[in-house]
């Protein structure tokens, strides 16, 4: 399955205009859904949205968003809108947090928690025995995705049946660095710290008996973040050894999923010389689909007024693909 290549319009030709154009020019149409609360094993939840089925059997795909996101973001409404109307129903998934409200436990997701993306995979299946299950995450979303699968023994194939990821940072160290590098990087990554302060600020006084708050308040980047809570919370030695342990690009040659990976070149939030080439290459079930525009879950084409989105497209044309196929065997 070869799919079709991007090509970035005129009007938004460079990384940033893809990823800040794409942001605002998506449509907030999506499915109608249900929010269910889905309580996990250690006493917390996560809220999931279910699109409706179109029968008994047909594929379903769980949606992972990117970091501080959520099930409402235009990009995760956009991909289920693509999937359903190709016969795939879908479940957003919020991570911890995520879904307007604090979650019970003191720790938060990273990129590197899989356990409710397991979880609910598995409930999804025993829900749906007779339908083929895929994954799509989109960044924060896409590592987890990606690791959830290379980590498993059987490299995934008991947990998902295809999967597609876009925008990952494959290596965090790498994408924490660039984004302190440039004057937009910087701008981006203070636009997550003023998301994630508030979420420290829900348990400020919980995290400051085993915190050093007076470093959590210094942290600016997403670096000393996740060097003053990231690392500390999860019982990671620091920040390197969180990127270490949890960054997807050591994950991948053990993945045993058909995976589509979306990814641009010029993505902002991964320097080009830590895109997974190689690995790509030698792991014959992942598919990495190079564009050198596209921005950071941008690929926004056609025109201002009537755009359209290239990598939800064929990301969800993949899965229906995949899933169906899957089920066929």
């Amino acid at each position: 399955m070869t799919g079709t290549s991007f090509e970035a319009p005129w009007w938004a030709n460079g990384p940033h205009a893809q990823t800040l154009t794409a942001r605002v020019l998506r449509p907030d149409s999506g499915p109608s859904v249900t929010r269910e609360r889905v309580e996990t094993p250690d006493a917390d939840f996560i809220d999931v949205d279910w699109s409706p089925l179109p029968d008994a059997r047909a594929p379903i795909v769980v949606v992972l968003h990117g970091l501080e996101g959520s099930s409402r973001r235009k990009y995760v409404r956009s991909v289920c809108r693509e999937l359903n109307a190709r016969g795939v129903g879908t479940v957003a998934m919020n991570f911890r947090g995520c879904s307007g409200e604090p979650n019970r436990t003191l720790s938060f997701y990273h990129s590197g928690d899989t356990r409710d993306l397991n979880y609910l995979v598995q409930l999804v299946r025993s829900r749906h025995p007779d339908s083929a299950i895929g994954a799509m995450g989109f960044s924060l979303g896409g590592n987890v995705v990606m690791k959830a699968l290379g980590e498993r023994d059987d490299g995934g194939a008991a947990l998902v049946d295809a999967a597609a990821v876009m925008s990952v940072p494959y290596d965090l160290a790498a994408g924490a660095s660039l984004l302190q590098q440039t004057r937009m990087g910087r701008m981006y990554s203070a636009y997550f710290m003023r998301s994630l302060r508030g979420k420290v600020e829900w348990k400020r006084e919980r995290l400051a008996e085993i915190l050093d708050m007076g470093a959590v308040d210094e942290a600016h980047s997403i670096r000393g973040f996740d060097e003053a809570v990231t690392a500390p919370l999860n019982g990671f030695a620091d920040a390197s050894d969180y990127y270490a342990r949890c960054s997807s690009v050591g994950f991948l040659p053990s993945v045993r999923v058909p995976t589509l990976m979306l990814h641009a070149i010029d993505d902002p939030f991964l320097p080009a010389a830590a895109i997974p080439r190689s690995e790509a290459e030698d792991n014959e079930v992942l598919t990495l689909r190079l564009s050198p525009r596209g921005g950071h879950v941008g690929f926004i084409r056609g025109t201002p007024w009537a755009p359209n989105f290239w990598g939800e497209v064929e990301a969800a044309d993949f899965l229906a693909t995949r899933l169906r196929s899957s089920r066929a065997l």
